[in-house]
């Protein structure tokens, strides 16, 4: 599914988002500057699609030295991230989230933007998450959410109706945008998921909305 839509993909995060997705990635990114500056400072983007975090995360490192890598399971994702950017501080990796090729503690920080509801299965990946993460690193999810109120319901409209109908005559494939708001509508609510979070051993775990809940960040310490 993924591979389909790696053509367009980044045509439509911007245009189905109206580009708010760029100034998401950028909040995040600017979330872990503390991070991202410190000397030596090692960085895993999980399920990072063509790269956009991952980018932005760099931006934020500004001239410090932090290494930083990209993993996700699709090729064709990689590819088109790989074309963006490659460097010393900037490494693409072929990966399973959910079985990681890294040491115990390896990073500082891991990050993952849209990508954390595809997992097979949430806790494990928490678990691995926590695992790869070093004693007082931290981790950040970014992942939509559904708005409540009047604005919920025209979020829901234009999610389940706009958008997928949009995404097939863009990308000319059907499946990938009616999976992406059923995805998000099973996908559980913040509380249930910070409980998740704080039972996978992480603390201080907190949500930061986005643009009325529309998207949100996950934030915990190992």
């Amino acid at each position: 599914m993924f591979t389909s839509i790696a053509p367009r993909y980044d045509l439509l995060n911007h245009l189905l988002s109206f580009n708010v997705d760029r100034l998401w990635r950028r909040t995040t990114a600017k979330t872990f500057a503390h991070i991202l500056r410190r000397p030596h400072s090692q960085v895993l983007d999980l399920c990072c699609g063509t790269g956009d975090l991952s980018l932005a995360l760099r931006r934020q490192a500004a001239r410090a030295d932090a290494k930083i890598i990209g993993a996700d399971f699709s090729h064709a994702m990689l590819q088109r991230a790989a074309v963006k950017a490659v460097g010393p501080t900037l490494r693409w990796i072929e990966a399973d989230a959910l079985s990681l090729p890294f040491p115990e503690s390896s990073f500082d920080l891991v990050t993952c933007a849209f990508g954390f509801r595809n997992l097979a299965n949430y806790e494990a990946g928490l678990r691995e998450i926590l695992r790869v993460l070093r004693p007082e690193g931290e981790c950040g999810i970014l992942e939509f959410g559904e708005p409540t109120g009047l604005l919920g319901k025209m979020y829901r409209l234009y999610f389940k109706r706009v958008l997928p109908a949009v995404g097939v005559v863009v990308s000319g494939v059907k499946g990938p945008y009616n999976y992406l708001p059923a995805s998000v509508a099973r996908f559980p609510e913040p509380q249930r998921l910070l409980n998740s979070i704080r039972q996978a051993g992480f603390r201080e775990a907190s949500w930061r909305p986005y643009t009325f809940g529309i998207a949100g960040l996950y934030r915990a310490k190992k």
